[in-house]
């Protein structure tokens, strides 16, 4: 028996699930961009278009979950299910195997792609196929606990009395335009105070105050490469270059960034949104697409003007933009919890955690593994809070010596 079909099974209603390398040229990866053209739920991080390319940087032990109709390497092939991830033997100190869904610095939103018009039996092939491949035990990262793909898992969970956990539950700034018509979205930013309002036009004024600024939108295939380019030197000329975690300090990143941009640009799914003047770019916002959602990735601006708060007007000018195309309907932040930028404009919230689930079959030492991760999840979280205080106490030694101009 070839080792490609060692590592696949069939579920009892004739789906095949497989476990493959994440690997550019394998021959499921045509079946995978048109799942993707078809989800429950949009999942930028894990298109092909996207995942691919980040392999290269984060992908080191990555495997695909494939759940089609048949083997993955047999013409033909259509996918019900996607799900990129790691197989973690030691993640509590103890050989507990759990099946992980791939995370990394640049991706972190993680329901599976699955068939939106069968996505409970995609679903139910996921759970029984890796139950026999890996263990009894996964790990959904990332997942949004309310919306489709929330009802959906709590529905098949509840149907098969299969155990679950929660842990690092958080949210994210969220734009969800939904049902709203022409008149209600333009309104969308009336929940801005006339104090924050009028320090927007006073900032405007002022970025303007050595010429006049330009918003503009870079969305031409052609001219995105030069534009990429540009925020890559923008961010590296900025603190985070400053600090050393800028894109431009890291060579494998830089090329996983513009392979982004020209992967996706090429099928018209990333935007570049900046302000400029006299062709220098002030600040710059990189965002991708997928059907009616906008993914605000990467945010960055010139250090020099920072006094005028670039960051905050692109961001804001990025916001009108979105809420006068009536193709999208909804944005992501893709930002940390409590990040003021993306809350100030956008008013909803995305619900966000990690999912521990028990597979088919039962798990005996699920409830083993739920405490485990609870003391787990517990010490990072302590570990994050005192970091935040030592950030706050440096930041207030900084605020001794002068203000903060981007605050």
């Amino acid at each position: 028996m070839s080792r490609s079909a060692q590592r696949q099974v069939a579920t009892p209603d004739g789906l095949v699930v497989a476990l493959r390398p994440l690997a550019a040229g394998a021959p499921w990866i045509a079946a995978w961009h048109d799942l993707g053209r078809r989800p429950l739920v949009d999942n930028l991080f894990y298109d092909p278009d996207y995942a691919l390319p980040a392999a290269g940087a984060f992908g080191s032990g990555v495997q695909v979950a494939l759940v089609g109709d048949r083997a993955p390497e047999e013409p033909g092939l259509r996918l019900v299910a996607v799900w990129p991830l790691r197989v973690k033997r030691w993640r509590w100190g103890l050989p507990l195997l759990l099946a992980m869904g791939w995370m990394h610095d640049f991706g972190i939103f993680g329901a599976p792609l699955l068939d939106g018009a069968d996505a409970g039996r995609a679903l139910d092939g996921l759970l029984f196929g890796l139950r026999s491949l890996i263990g009894p035990r996964l790990m959904l990262t990332h997942v949004p606990t309310s919306g489709p793909f929330a009802d959906l898992l709590s529905d098949r969970l509840g149907r098969n009395r299969l155990r679950h956990a929660r842990f690092w539950a958080h949210e994210r700034a969220f734009l969800d335009l939904t049902g709203r018509d022409a008149g209600a979205r333009a309104a969308y930013l009336g929940h801005l105070s006339s104090r924050k309002q009028r320090k927007l036009r006073q900032a405007w004024d002022r970025l303007n105050a050595d010429g006049p600024v330009a918003f503009e939108t870079i969305r031409d295939p052609a001219a995105l490469s030069a534009a990429i380019d540009d925020y890559i030197a923008l961010e590296g000329a900025g603190w985070k270059g400053a600090r050393g975690t800028a894109i431009a300090g890291d060579a494998v990143q830089t090329r996983m960034m513009r392979a982004f941009v020209a992967r996706l640009g090429a099928r018209g799914a990333v935007r570049i949104d900046r302000l400029r003047r006299d062709g220098r770019t002030l600040a710059a916002v990189v965002s991708f697409t997928t059907r009616g959602r906008l993914w605000s990735l990467k945010i960055s601006y010139d250090p020099a003007v920072a006094r005028h708060s670039p960051g905050a007007l692109a961001f804001h000018r990025l916001t009108q933009a979105i809420l006068a195309d009536s193709k999208l309907s909804t944005a992501d932040s893709c930002a940390p919890p409590d990040y003021p930028l993306p809350e100030t404009f956008w008013s909803e919230r995305l619900a966000l955690a990690h999912i521990l689930v028990e597979a088919p079959g039962g798990d005996r030492l699920f409830p083993l593994a739920v405490r485990l991760e609870g003391w787990r999840a517990g010490a990072n979280l302590r570990l994050k809070a005192w970091r935040d205080r030592l950030r706050d106490r440096l930041s207030s030694t900084a605020a001794a010596r002068g203000p903060d101009p981007e605050a």
